[in-house]
């Protein structure tokens, strides 16, 4: 396969045991606690050991802070609310954001199996969704801004589900707990779009037409993505808020 991206950016960190804390506690009329502190040798194994010291105290309660601000700050905005954003659910564990992109030109990405040179193509307005570890898009007729009565259409790409949802392969997915809501959808475009396009999802073209032939087409002429191939999905902005 030619130009493979290269997406080691998206691995996530890898971190190194520092050191260790161990609190002891005697029971009895009156109950103490007493912390003791380990540094770590380059095999992982406590060396070291020494009574907690009120500096590494600080610093250690410093850290938590800095992860509890981290969790707070997830899905906020990191000035002025982007005006493409249409909802935020911000909860820690099932954030989630839907948000509108206008027809604009992509680099897109095909598998050598589909006969399709991999360029830039204008695509279509676009309706994403998305949580920390999955994504679904539709299609959109025009540029304006949704609302919850805006039919949506079938996204007109390869590894969609009939959902919505996208087969990202073996794309490694790593949103960050303190991503901000800008963050987090320029994330997911750049997954979604730095990824190879490799097969249907089933057995319907998400297109009125040959979906192969379409891009194909796309990619020489550089012409504007036509709405008209667009295939109606019977959803609309209000299904993706249930």
């Amino acid at each position: 396969m030619d130009n493979l991206n290269n997406i080691t950016q998206s691995f996530g960190t890898l971190y190194h045991p520092k050191s260790a804390l161990v609190f002891y506690e005697c029971k009895g009329t009156e109950t103490a606690v007493y912390v003791e502190h380990f540094d770590m040798d380059k095999n992982g194994s406590p060396i070291n050991a020494h009574p907690l010291t009120e500096r590494e105290a600080k610093a250690l309660a410093k850290a938590l802070l800095t992860e509890k601000e981290k969790d707070k700050a997830f899905l906020k905005s990191s000035g002025i609310m982007p005006t493409n954003i249409l909802h935020i659910n911000p909860s820690a564990d099932k954030g989630a954001v839907l948000w509108h992109t206008k027809a604009k030109k992509r680099k897109l990405y095909f598998v050598d199996g589909l006969g399709i040179p991999s360029g830039t193509a204008y695509v279509p307005p676009m309706v994403w969704h998305a949580s920390k570890n999955s994504l679904s898009v539709f299609a959109l007729a025009g540029n304006s801004r949704p609302t919850a009565k805006t039919p949506l259409n079938y996204a007109p790409f390869f590894n969609i589900y009939e959902d919505g949802r996208v087969c990202m392969g073996s794309v490694n997915i790593n949103i960050k707990n303190s991503a901000s809501v800008e963050e987090f959808t320029s994330a997911w475009e750049d997954y979604f779009f730095n990824s190879y396009f490799s097969h249907l999802m089933g057995d319907k073209s998400p297109i009125k037409g040959n979906c192969v032939s379409l891009w194909k087409e796309l990619l020489a002429t550089g012409k504007t993505f036509p709405k008209e191939v667009l295939q109606k999905n019977h959803k609309t902005l209000k299904n993706l808020l249930k």
